[in-house]
């Protein structure tokens, strides 16, 4: 099938380039390029680099887009209502809904300690992710399992319902009940409360990893575990330096 794609974060980038490998993608909808990392460089999305490394067309202009399906997947912006009317637009929204609607359903859901999620694909509406469901399909969250990982499963399981959707969609409305809210991760959710149950503090280290970092007393903690009902770091990355064992770190201290 000839469909459009709107996206721009990683997550997104992984659902084109699986999408791409099965289907004529005729234009990649994305934000505009931005400065990032140390150097504040200008470059290009993870999405728009997937697409240029495919000979993708990218637009950063709504107007341009034209096919009559799109798919959309972390594009991190809504769509109007006017465009809503002239074409299907799916989304891809990796988490079971209604439960984490919002920016950032993966990371919520470690953070709270889920241990299930899955992939919806539903009909992109004015509300935020609330439009109907075209499929949805559930797995499994294990304890060692970092937002990474489960971002990668869910690209999977993503273009796999993709599959059976694309061709003849079918919609059913979502529940009333079982509404929950996925806010944007910002730079306060990223430092660890070392008060809470250790387990809870893994759980927020695995949210953020390996993509943002959790932080605590000048790191950055990449990986961690509970021992003896305590919270250990296992990687971590002190500021300006490189990531290393924790107990690498404590002896570069001494």
């Amino acid at each position: 099938m000839r469909i459009a794609v709107a996206a721009t974060a990683p997550f997104g980038a992984d659902v084109l380039e699986r999408l791409a490998a099965r289907h004529e993608i005729v234009l990649l909808l994305t934000r505009p390029d931005k400065p990032r990392g140390r150097g504040r460089k200008v470059a290009p999305t993870p999405a728009k680099a997937a697409a240029e490394r495919l000979r993708i067309p990218v637009t950063h202009d709504l107007a341009e887009v034209e096919a009559e399906t799109v798919v959309v997947c972390a594009y991190g912006r809504l769509i109007p209502e006017t465009a809503l009317e002239g074409a299907l637009w799916l989304n891809v929204h990796p988490s079971l809904l209604p439960r984490w609607r919002g920016a950032a359903p993966v990371e919520r859901a470690l953070m709270a300690g889920d241990t299930r999620t899955g992939v919806t694909i539903h009909r992109t509406t004015a509300e935020l992710d609330a439009g109907p469901i075209a499929a949805q399909e559930a797995f499994e969250v294990w304890d060692e399992d970092d937002a990474g990982v489960v971002y990668a499963r869910a690209a999977e399981v993503a273009v796999r319902l993709l599959e059976a959707v694309l061709p003849h969609p079918a919609f059913t409305p979502q529940p009333d009940e079982g509404v929950t809210y996925a806010e944007k991760i910002v730079a306060a959710d990223r430092e660890l409360d070392l008060s809470r149950p250790p387990q809870e503090v893994v759980n927020h280290v695995r949210a953020l990893s390996p993509h943002i970092g959790a932080r605590t007393n000048g790191i950055t903690v990449w990986r961690a575990r509970v021992e003896d009902e305590r919270f250990v770091p296992v990687e971590v990355q002190p500021d300006g330096g490189r990531r290393m064992a924790y107990d690498a770190y404590l002896r570069g201290r001494r």
